[in-house]
């Protein structure tokens, strides 16, 4: 089964995905963390999210190849976030084709794999050029994982709504 919670920067969709795999999984769920260390302060709180599901999850960082590192995985796997997956490889100079692909591969494997994405469709249009591609690939790759996926909630305030 896939899932999908899409929703706004602190709109407490990572908070419900976690919920919902913890209760999808038989064994505990695997937490795949795409974010990059770029600074001391991500790194604070990347280490500090750590600690907070540590005895939920079993955590495996990976910022560039999804399917490379889930296919290793036993069990449901949490994908969190394919909003900073997309900027990691916006940063290592991947195209769309290359993001494209690599999800249209993720979404083929045999497992419960929960997505958590950043709605950013309800913004004002960028004035600089990284940021609106960003803005136009985040939106097109949701548009993909959405369409794919058996079951999607909109996340707003908290509250889950299952849209699909």
């Amino acid at each position: 089964m896939k899932i999908l919670f899409i929703g706004g920067i602190k709109s407490g969709k990572s908070r419900n995905a976690e919920q919902y795999i913890e209760k999808l999984s038989e064994k505990k769920p695997i937490y795949l963390a795409t974010t990059e260390f770029v600074d001391d302060e991500m790194k604070q709180k990347i280490d500090a999210h750590k600690k907070m599901r540590e005895d939920k999850f079993i955590t495996v960082e990976e910022a560039l190849n999804l399917r490379e590192k889930i296919e290793l995985q036993e069990g449901a796997v949490l994908v969190e976030c394919l909003s900073m997956w997309i900027n990691n490889m916006l940063y290592h100079e991947k195209s769309y084709e290359d993001m494209q692909a690599e999800l249209s591969t993720v979404l083929q494997l045999k497992r419960d794999i929960v997505f958590v994405i950043n709605d950013v469709s309800c913004g004002v249009i960028p004035q600089n050029k990284l940021a609106r591609e960003f803005v136009d690939i985040n939106g097109r790759l949701a548009q993909l994982v959405a369409s794919e996926c058996d079951v999607v909630y909109n996340v707003v305030a908290g509250i889950a709504t299952k849209i699909k």
